[in-house]
């Protein structure tokens, strides 16, 4: 396995000389099956016809495009212009999720469609020295076939805290021998391959398209939320926004984690270790609801491990909540979809993608 880190940089330079390429790349990609010509690439992009030759050139010569048969236009006389599509297996990317009782790794192509993965169970209490040795052993194990050379990166979600500048962790609840961790480095060294990390939430909200605003809220082993607002992912100040989980909702419900008392986290968290599941329900209604009317968002994807082995309960309880708390028929039309139990590691498989696409 090739884990020279200037091997994969080399290759990343040559793939993203300029923005330029970034755009075609990304326009072809949205044309999907259809494919698309060279000159509705100028057209998409605003890019002079000798500038889309040239790159198209270079793509196709680097294996990321392929031509794809000829259409003629309608009403024009002349030579049918040739098709350009992307070639979905010249490159790929890997997504990671570490939980706090499970790892996941998927390998998608281009077009973000999952061709492998992988899980392992994990020990909550253990230090993350063996975690991410046995993610390391994943990799290996998912790129054997062709080796890391044609693998644009590795997105790697987790819960937060989580400084996503500087790739260190602070203070995961549940995870305590995490905490300091400068855990992008540590996966870098590990695996050669250039390493993104993300919250689980973030990844989450950005594994599928959806409108400008909108929320995917987490309940697994924890609480959470990934926020897209006015098309912008948001990371805040210290890139933590999103502790959804830490608002509190019962001065006097139980104790958190975190050190507070009443976490939206602990009381939900409770209920489930007790078999409640409607009162989990209700208080993450209470908390849907509360986020709906602070940041006005259109649609709320709901995902985690312990929502959707068992869905409808949280669903019914956030329609309710919505309806009863917030009566403006406005409020009524908000949308509520459902995750993947693979949005999170799709979601950091993306990130990595993001390098070739923008």
């Amino acid at each position: 396995m090739t884990t020279d880190p200037a091997h994969h940089g080399a290759l990343n330079l040559a793939l993203l000389r300029d923005r330029n390429d970034t755009a075609v790349l990304r326009a072809v990609r949205a044309a999907a099956d259809r494919g698309t010509s060279r000159v509705e690439l100028a057209t998409r992009t605003g890019l002079t016809a000798q500038a889309i030759s040239k790159i198209t050139a270079r793509l196709l010569a680097d294996g990321l495009l392929t031509e794809a048969g000829h259409e003629r236009v309608a009403g024009q006389s002349g030579k049918p212009r040739t098709l350009l599509r992307l070639v979905p297996g010249s490159r790929s990317a890997l997504g990671a999720e570490i939980g706090r009782r499970e790892l996941r790794l998927l390998r998608v192509d281009l077009t973000g469609a999952v061709t492998a993965r992988a899980e392992e169970p994990i020990d909550p209490d253990g230090g993350p020295g063996p975690v991410l040795d046995r993610l390391a052993a994943m990799v290996r194990a998912l790129t054997a076939a062709s080796g890391t050379g044609d693998v644009l990166g590795l997105g790697l979600a987790c819960p937060g805290p989580l400084d996503t500048r500087d790739g260190v962790l602070h203070q995961v609840t549940g995870m305590p021998s995490w905490h300091g961790l400068h855990l992008r480095e540590a996966v870098r060294t590990r695996t050669g391959l250039p390493v993104v990390v993300e919250k689980n939430t973030t990844a989450g909200v950005l594994s599928r398209p959806g409108p400008d605003d909108r929320a995917f809220v987490h309940l697994g082993d924890g609480v959470g939320a990934g926020l897209v607002l006015g098309g912008r992912v948001q990371r805040g100040a210290r890139t933590n926004a999103g502790e959804f989980g830490h608002q509190c909702i019962d001065p006097a419900g139980p104790p958190c984690a975190c050190g507070a008392r009443g976490c939206l986290e602990a009381v939900c968290l409770t209920a489930l270790r007790a078999g409640r599941t409607g009162e989990a329900a209700a208080a993450l209604a209470i908390g849907v609801a509360n986020l709906v009317r602070l940041l006005d968002v259109e649609e709320v994807t709901l995902g985690g491990d312990a929502l959707l082995a068992d869905p409808e309960p949280y669903e019914g309880a956030i329609r309710a909540a919505l309806a009863a708390r917030l009566p403006d028929p406005r409020w009524q039309h908000v949308a509520l979809a459902r995750a993947t139990d693979l949005a999170v590691p799709q979601g950091a498989a993306g990130l990595a993608l993001a390098r070739l696409f923008g």
